[in-house]
């Protein structure tokens, strides 16, 4: 089927798995909200939030060649913060914009800083999955013209944030989760509130929009695994509408 396996089974978080953490205590709290899948699952996070189980398996061997060769175009890299630290997650870009931070700050640019040249083109293969994925989760008019590919290693993690570099936050975040597994965090408006946390598996697709556009996002470290898709790392392809 077209845009990923017929979803058998749908079912909402339990409405206080993303409550606000105690005041008193602003460390992360992540045992009560643990959430567990069924394959061929759709579970709606929230207003415009929705976890699409095995969505892009059928693109699967497709994505593996244009990851590989967006890889031989674009080298993944470990980006520097504005703060100086070095990012745990390897990256690489596609698409007309692409995702870039250093000591200047967060932003996005049409030309790999490492070479010079314009970032790879976004594969066909990607745009239509984004497209698809978006339109499942009430997105239909969603087009990306950026993709962040993520290479997560051992122990590679992404502390909780928001996406808050793209211009217009109407527009959706979809997420691609191929390889080895992770554990997804997906919190609140607010860095405080707790998290749910999930297990993402090769093919499952993330999309969130609207009113939960901002909500925080993370991945917890990567645990050793291996995984015909990328050995032991895990990909993710994060598509959005930058410009």
């Amino acid at each position: 089927m077209a845009g990923g396996y017929p979803r058998h089974s749908s079912r909402r978080a339990p409405p206080d798995a993303v409550g606000a953490a105690d005041a008193r205590e602003p460390q992360l709290d992540l045992s009560p909200a643990q959430l567990e899948l069924s394959p061929d699952e759709r579970l709606e996070l929230g207003p415009g939030a929705v976890v699409l189980r095995g969505f892009a398996l059928p693109d699967s061997e497709r994505l593996r060649s244009d990851v590989l060769a967006i890889a031989a175009a674009a080298p993944f890299r470990h980006m520097k913060t504005p703060g100086g630290f070095t990012m745990s997650v390897a990256m690489t870009n596609c698409g007309a914009l692409g995702w870039v931070s250093d000591p200047t700050g967060y932003r996005y640019s049409a030309l790999d800083p490492n070479s010079g040249l314009p970032w790879p083109a976004m594969p066909a293969a990607f745009e239509s999955l984004a497209h698809r994925a978006a339109a499942a989760a009430g997105f239909p008019a969603f087009t990306p013209d950026a993709c962040i590919v993520n290479r997560y290693e051992p122990g590679a993690r992404l502390t909780l944030h928001q996406d808050k570099d793209e211009r217009d936050y109407r527009q959706p975040i979809v997420s691609v989760s191929l390889g080895v597994p992770a554990v997804f965090l997906f919190g609140g408006l607010k860095r405080k509130d707790r998290p749910l946390r999930f297990a993402l598996t090769h093919g499952d697709v993330v999309v969130w929009g609207g009113s939960s556009r901002l909500r925080y996002h993370g991945v917890m470290p990567l645990k050793a695994a291996q995984h015909p898709f990328a050995g032991p790392n895990r990909i993710n392809l994060t598509l959005r509408r930058a410009s």
